[in-house]
Formats: structure tokens, C-alpha cells, sequence
């Protein structure tokens, strides 16, 4: 989401690099390029505004001018200020009793139900036990799909006949869940394609009813500046503890992640990267910001890691492949591993210095090649897989008919793969074998 305003700030930094010291007119060059690039990105005017005039006046002082790298410090002033716009995270409110309720609201069409699903399964990970409510009556798949996704994920999903009014739907769920040992429920109620009384009236019963410690706005990024409003009608409306903003792996400016919380007043809670329902993330300010500099996020891609790969796996391919003995069944259970946890350039995006590999190769051509490489492998005999070596030009061609590939591609698949074993095997350092274990969370 943020590729366009992520080359454009990288652009202005680089430029900065170039002076040994900075001037005043430097610096106010610089800021007027970072401003345009805001606004293109659809960040909201006065939210621009504020943050470029806390840059200059922290800029333009001593903290840059006395400065060894001034053009750095400006980049470190940037990421603070960011941050600081973004606001700070803010767990969800399990406090009080059981079962603790959580209210997602929102207009139709900004991934509710789908939210509902993904929060569930955040929330089972971590311990909980939740029950979801199907009180979106009035669109008439919603109940449906809630009930799918629920069987999907193994989670219960309370609903009833469509034509019972969503306020009786969810008083009804709390002493179902009570009865089921269920501590926390999640409501996904009705959404309009637009902001009515009639909407909001519902939204009020349901919350005078329900006593809800969360009510969720569930907000669809791409649709820019519209959600600083819809944050601001709903807030008013109903009053909402947090947003969840949806679609951020989207192609939209992402203008509306960073001015929303600025504008509402309401903590950012969750993000939505994918359509995957494991595709769930936590908001914490300072990762975004390093996100939309260029500059990775490690945490978040070792937090992804902890909770889709098995560790079991995990651990034995890495020790493999330190010892040198790693092979292609090794290599295949570890790709499948990989596919798990997203897109391959969201992962590399993640990684501090990998931006500029991940822009060079598309979303989708980088799918293909991991299907290929899978289909490959897939297409060897265990005894191959185990021993490479074992892959003559008979051999190759009978993998390439079977995968539907070229003898050239599967030639270079093993070059990488010779490639690779080489340079692990140079490793010798102790510190540094640690170190490629304690990536992955292994150490």
C-alpha cells in the first residue's frame, strides 16, 4: 500500500545524504517534497500540515546542525514524528467479566465478517475461548459466510432465523455463552452502504443491551479520506473504542492509515494485510512507521513466523542446513512452511535492506515461481529429493515432464540449492550460526 509514498520519501532522504551539512534551505526543500508526498498519498491536510511544522522546528535547530549525519537525523526526526501522528498501540480491553463482549461495526462492504473470523482465531491463539455472533441480518449472506468461516476455523458461531431483530440476536448470545464456557464474544452486526439514524439506532440497542468492553470499527483503507470520515460519523453515532483498518496489502495510497488516527481521535487496534484469515496483525505504531520509511520490521516478521510455523520443522531445517546435510524434502517441507505465512514480498518488505529485491519482482511472479519450485520437487523420487545427486539428464527430463518445467530450470533450481549449502557450510562462527536459529525464534 504504501510502495508510491515510500519510493518518494527514500527519494528525499537520498538527496539530503548528498549534503555534508545541511542548511536551513536544505532542509525546507527537503520538507516541501515531503509534504507533496503526504498529500499524494492522501494523507488528510491538517494532519500534513501539523507534522511538517513539528519536523521543521525540531529540523532546522541544533539536534540537526550539530549533528555527524545530519541527513540521518532528519530521517530519525521523520520516523519519531510518524510515529507520534500514528499514535500509540492500544491493547484490546479484556477487563471485567465474562464473557468479555467485543462490537464490530462499520459500513457494508469494509470486511466485517471476515474481521470477525481473523480476530476469533487471533484471540484463540492466545488463550481465549470465543463464540461469534452472526447479527448481520440485513445482508443476506453475511449470516452464511460467518457460519463458514467459523466451521473452517473450528470456532462456534451463534445465529438464528433472519428475521429476528440483531439487538435480540446478541442479548440472546451472551447467556449462550455463559452456558457454553465461552469468555468472549464477537458481534458482527448490520453495516449500510452509507451513515442513517436507523443504523445507529440499532447499533445503540445492541450496545445498551450487550455492555460491550470493545466496539470495532472495521474500516476499509482503500477508501482514503472517506474513512477519517466514517471513523468521525461513527464515533459520534455510537461511540467506538478502536479501529481495525482492513485491506492495507491493498493498492490504495494508505493516506487513511496514517491521518485516521489524528483526526478520530481513535486508536488504531488491528491490521488487515491479507485475505488469509491468519492475515491479522496487531497495530503498533513505531512497525508501521518503519514500514512506510523502507526500513523493515523484523518483529512483526518473527511474531508471523512464532505463530504459523512448526517449530519442530523449523528448527530441524535450520539445523540441516548449518550442518550442511539439508536436502530437497528438507528444502520442500520448509517452502511449504514459508507459503504460510503470506506473500513472498510482503515477508521480504519485512526485512530491513530486502525493499528494492521485493519491488523487483511482482506479488504474483514471485507465487508462480515458489508453485514451480514446489511442482519440481514434488515431481522427484524420495530417493532424489534425499540425494540430489542422483539427477541425471534422464532423471531431469522425466522431473521436468512431471512438473511441467524445463531441464534448464530445474538445473538452476540445483545450482541455487548447491549454492546455498555452500555458504552455510562456511559458516563456522558460532555467534553467527545462533544468530541465522534466533531469526526464526529457534535460538
Amino acid at each position: 500500500m504504501f510502495e508510491n509514498l515510500q519510493d518518494k520519501l527514500q527519494s528525499v532522504f537520498d538527496k539530503l545524504a548528498r549534503h555534508g551539512v545541511l542548511t536551513e534551505a536544505d532542509v525546507n526543500t527537503a520538507l516541501r517534497e515531503v509534504k507533496l508526498a503526504l498529500l499524494e498519498a492522501d494523507v488528510n491536510f491538517k494532519v500534513t500540515k501539523n507534522f511538517i511544522t513539528r519536523i521543521r522546528e525540531r529540523a532546522v535547530g541544533t539536534e540537526v546542525t550539530k549533528s555527524l549525519t545530519p541527513a540521518q537525523q532528519v530521517v530519525k526526526i521523520v520516523h519519531e514524528e510518524l510515529i507520534a501522528t500514528l499514535g500509540e498501540s492500544a491493547p484490546l480491553n479484556l477487563g471485567g467479566g465474562s464473557p468479555k463482549i467485543i462490537m464490530l461495526v462499520g459500513l457494508q462492504g469494509s470486511g466485517k465478517t471476515t474481521t470477525a473470523a481473523k480476530l476469533a482465531l487471533h484471540l484463540r491463539r492466545s488463550g481465549q475461548r470465543p463464540l461469534m455472533v452472526a447479527a448481520d441480518t440485513r445482508r443476506p449472506a453475511a449470516i452464511d459466510q460467518l457460519v463458514t468461516l467459523g466451521k473452517q476455523l473450528g470456532i462456534s458461531v451463534y445465529s438464528e432465523d433472519p428475521s429476528t431483530p440483531p439487538p435480540k440476536i446478541c442479548a440472546k448470545s451472551v447467556d449462550v455463552a455463559k452456558r457454553g464456557a465461552y469468555n468472549i464474544l464477537i458481534l458482527d452486526t448490520s453495516g449500510r452502504l452509507h451513515i442513517d439514524e436507523e443504523l445507529m439506532d440499532e447499533l445503540r440497542q445492541i450496545k445498551h443491551l450487550t455492555n460491550p468492553q470493545e466496539i470495532l470499527l472495521v474500516v476499509d483503507a482503500m477508501t482514503g479520506q472517506d474513512a477519517v470520515k466514517v471513523a468521525k460519523g461513527f464515533n459520534n453515532g455510537v461511540g467506538i473504542s478502536g479501529l481495525v483498518m482492513t485491506k492495507i496489502d491493498g493498492d490504495a495510497r494508505g493516506g487513511s492509515a496514517i491521518s485516521v488516527r489524528a483526526v478520530s481521535g481513535v486508536p488504531i487496534k488491528f491490521m488487515g494485510t491479507g485475505e488469509k484469515l491468519n492475515e491479522l496483525e496487531i497495530f503498533y505504531p513505531d512497525r508501521l512507521a518503519s514500514r512506510i520509511l523502507g526500513m523493515g520490521d523484523v518483529l512483526t516478521l518473527i511474531e508471523k513466523a512464532e505463530t504459523t510455523l512448526d517449530e519442530e520443522i523449523a528448527r530441524e531445517g535450520a539445523e540441516k542446513l548449518l550442518e550442511g546435510s539439508f536436502n530437497f524434502e528438507d528444502f520442500l517441507k520448509q517452502l511449504q512452511q514459508v507459503k504460510r505465512m503470506g506473500p513472498l514480498t510482503q515477508i521480504l518488505e519485512m526485512i530491513p535492506g530486502m525493499r528494492d529485491i521485493a519491488k523487483q519482482v511482482s506479488a504474483e511472479d514471485a507465487e508462480k515461481q515458489l508453485v514451480r519450485t514446489e511442482a519440481i520437487i514434488n515431481s522427484m523420487t524420495t530417493k532424489e529429493r534425499k540425494r540430489p545427486k542422483l539427477l541425471n539428464g534422464s532423471r531431469k527430463r522425466r522431473v521436468a515432464k512431471g512438473s511441467g518445467t524445463s531441464v534448464q530450470e530445474i538445473n538452476q533450481l540445483i545450482i541455487q540449492f548447491r549454492q546455498m549449502q555452500k555458504l552455510m557450510k562456511k559458516i563456522k562462527d558460532p555467534r553467527k550460526r545462533k544468530g541465522i536459529l534466533n531469526m526464526f525464534g529457534l535460538g
